[in-house]
């Protein structure tokens, strides 16, 4: 058998341990995950609605076009229909990018510490990678530029950044784009966008008409509360989406997920509710933080990156055993971290203490 000898250096995207097998593994009766970036809050009455009236349509493929969901959102944004495209989620359409985009010939230009799947997909598509560490947390945009060349296809933007929960101004994502070359395609990952609250914060958008080499990707698993449907979209010039189209697999967006994702971003009120609680919480973990003497990131999106000065890992474990489950930050390119997601204030209060404990028997650990 002949196979890409790149697989054999990857590892599977990991996901944050199950509820179910904490429980079992530790025998425990109430676990919280504050590991994925989910909603505490779940989804609006609205989605469950649209939900209970897609059942009838099981036995029927669904609508490789996403008609209604592509119209919702044209209204939502004011833009063409020509310039979407929708994925199994983002992570989806981040594999179609490099599917479309990048081979052995072509190398990609990254943050160091950033979503994994933008390097997971590079290296399945045979390209250079070229990682350029964050500055203070944030992306170290000049020297991202330095790093381009010839043969540079694709530039990687979280923004908000995942894991650190920083952003890019929009004076300094305008100027950065500016300068990449036209022929080179411009990703501005705005997965945690619906968090941000910073004043100074460009929503992409904005600058399509200027940049047709940019593209935007969006997500409803986070804010919208339907990380279990897996419905992702891109946004960009028609041309751009001309280009990717032909990389999407067939019906890649289930039927459910459509129904769901169209009556989510049709209530916008519910993800305005969610936005002030998220906020809420991120001060709970802040003042935590300050009390402590623990650094952390200021972040815009609905997790929060904290220096416990000791293993990552050790620091999970620990939280892992009082029945929280987070992210340890050794994974992410912080080895003394975790990465929280902002719960419920109940969890938020839960995890603090468990937090706090943690602190008071630091000397053992």
């Amino acid at each position: 058998m002949k196979w890409k000898q790149q697989l054999l250096e990857l590892t599977p995207y990991q996901p944050g341990k199950s509820i179910d097998d904490v429980k079992r593994q530790y025998g425990l009766e109430k676990i919280v995950k504050l590991a994925s970036n989910e909603n505490p809050f779940g989804c609006s009455e609205k989605v469950i609605a649209a939900i209970k009236y897609s059942a009838a349509s099981f036995p029927i493929y669904p609508d490789g076009y996403a008609t209604n969901l592509r119209e919702a959102l044209v209204n939502h944004f004011h833009l063409s229909p020509a310039q979407f495209i929708f994925g199994n989620g983002a992570d989806n359409i981040i594999q179609i990018i490099s599917r479309a985009f990048l081979s052995s010939d072509s190398n990609t230009v990254m943050a160091k510490q950033t979503f994994s799947q933008y390097k997971h997909n590079a290296v399945i598509d045979g390209a250079e990678i070229k990682e350029i560490p964050l500055i203070d947390g944030e992306h170290d945009l000049n020297g991202m530029l330095e790093a381009i060349d010839e043969k540079t296809s694709v530039v990687w933007v979280c923004n908000p950044n995942n894991p650190t929960g920083t952003y890019i101004s929009e004076n300094r994502l305008k100027a950065f784009i500016e300068k990449v070359p036209s022929d080179t395609l411009v990703v501005v990952d705005e997965a945690y966008v619906d968090y941000v609250v910073a004043d100074d914060y460009c929503e992409s958008i904005k600058l399509l008409d200027q940049f047709p080499n940019l593209i935007i990707l969006r997500t409803f698993s986070k804010i919208y509360g339907l990380a279990s449907l897996r419905v992702g979209f891109g946004i960009s010039h028609p041309d751009i989406i001309k280009i990717l189209e032909p990389a999407r697999e067939p019906f890649n967006v289930n039927t459910i997920g459509q129904a769901a994702a169209k009556a989510a971003i049709e209530d916008q009120q519910y993800a305005e509710i969610c936005k002030q609680k998220n906020r809420e919480g991120l001060e709970l973990f802040y003042r935590f933080c300050e009390e402590n003497g623990l650094d952390y990131y200021p972040s815009q999106a609905n997790f929060i990156l904290i220096d416990f000065k000791m293993d990552g890992n050790a620091v999970f474990q620990f939280l892992l055993e009082q029945g929280f489950i987070v992210r340890s930050g050794k994974a992410l390119g912080f080895p003394t971290a975790v990465r929280v997601t902002v719960g419920s204030k109940e969890q938020n209060e839960g995890v603090i203490q468990a937090m706090t404990n943690l602190l008071a028997e630091k000397t053992v650990i």
